[in-house]
């Protein structure tokens, strides 16, 4: 699986799924819906499969000594790395936000979702939806990339703007904590997230592994 992941970096991925990488660092802008940072992190992604279908890397993959299960298995372990990366950026960005920055104006009169554990939550929650609606799509046909992102899309925008309402219903305020409040609540929330996009991330490999593994190429 080693010599697969570096495969998948030095060979399949585009440079643009690295450069959206930093996106993440949108958690930084106010006034802004922070969690299209991870869609674009998401977007960055959809650029290497882009590359994929256009360079007949899968085809490529699946000559190799491999299971073609490894070939599904490297892609889902990439597509997690550089998840795992943004995420990162995003947690540190997180920490800056509700530490140093806690008090600053320009952040306390955002009408908008405020960078803390929930928002966290929620990216790892787009993370899985990527996972889980375009890499098991992508795996139908390990070539068609346009429908599953389509509607990868489309779930992302309803999901993005329900957690940017949540805030706004009376008695889920604490949603939008600044700083260590509501630690508890937010540290739930962004537990909830990270298990959905674990479970979201495991299904759709299972599924994906399976629809490869009848796929004629």
């Amino acid at each position: 699986m080693r010599n697969i992941l570096i495969k998948e970096f030095r060979l399949s991925a585009s440079p643009l799924s690295f450069f959206f990488i930093l996106f993440g660092l949108m958690f930084f802008i106010p006034g802004y819906p922070i969690l299209l940072g991870a869609f674009f992190v998401t977007l960055g992604l959809f650029y290497s499969f882009q590359a994929t279908r256009e360079t007949n890397d899968i085809l490529y993959s699946a000559l190799l000594p491999i299971a073609k299960r490894d070939v599904v298995k490297g892609k889902y372990a990439f597509v997690c790395s550089v998840e795992g990366i943004s995420f990162l950026l995003m947690a540190a960005v997180v920490i800056v936000r509700m530490t140093l920055l806690k008090d600053s104006p320009v952040y306390r009169n955002n009408a908008l979702m405020n960078a803390n554990l929930f928002a966290l939550g929620g990216a790892l929650l787009i993370f899985g939806l990527f996972n889980l609606i375009f890499l098991s799509g992508f795996f139908k046909t390990a070539y068609k990339i346009g429908r599953p992102f389509v509607i990868y899309v489309i779930v992302v925008l309803f999901t993005v703007t329900a957690f940017e309402a949540l805030h706004h219903f009376p008695g889920l305020g604490a949603l939008n904590a600044f700083g260590t409040d509501s630690m508890t609540l937010q540290l739930l929330m962004l537990l909830a997230g990270a298990l959905l996009c674990v479970i979201m991330t495991v299904l759709s490999c299972g599924t994906a592994c399976s629809r490869f593994e009848k796929l004629d190429l």
